[in-house]
């Protein structure tokens, strides 16, 4: 790599970050603009309550990467379960968006130890439990 790709990648990087957080903006005007029955009727569409619907749009669209990275940690197909069991994964996503947990979930994904650790602060740990395929810890 030379000198004058490092640069431009960061700049890259920053326009690219800039251009999301804009975007988010003005996805947040828009949704403030909708009435509440509107408001409510696409919450009830996506089958979240109005609340969640206002938090996982004010969190933005990577709220929830966490999930297949510690699916797949788990040794858990995530189209199989998207298969098998649709509505037990988007309700997976809602609950991993909204988790107050994700500097813990990113370091253990990072170091490659969320299945010894996930348990301990993953919201998703029961669902995972009963799905029976958490591995025996």
């Amino acid at each position: 790599m030379t000198a004058l790709e490092k640069p431009h990648s960061v700049v890259e990087r920053l326009t690219h970050t800039f251009s999301d957080w804009l975007k988010h903006r003005q996805e947040l005007s828009e949704l403030r603009q909708l009435n509440t029955s509107e408001f409510d009727r696409i919450a009830g569409d996506l089958r979240v309550s109005p609340a969640d619907l206002n938090e996982l749009v004010r969190h933005g669209p990577h709220a929830a990467d966490e999930l297949p990275k510690l699916l797949k940690a788990l040794g858990i197909d995530q189209a199989d379960l998207a298969r098998v069991e649709p509505m037990v994964l988007h309700d997976m996503e809602r609950v991993c968006a909204l988790c107050q947990n994700k500097r813990e979930c990113d370091r253990d994904l990072a170091a490659g130890t969320s299945a010894e650790h996930y348990q301990g602060y993953c919201l998703n740990a029961p669902t995972i439990e009963q799905l029976g395929r958490a591995p025996n810890k």
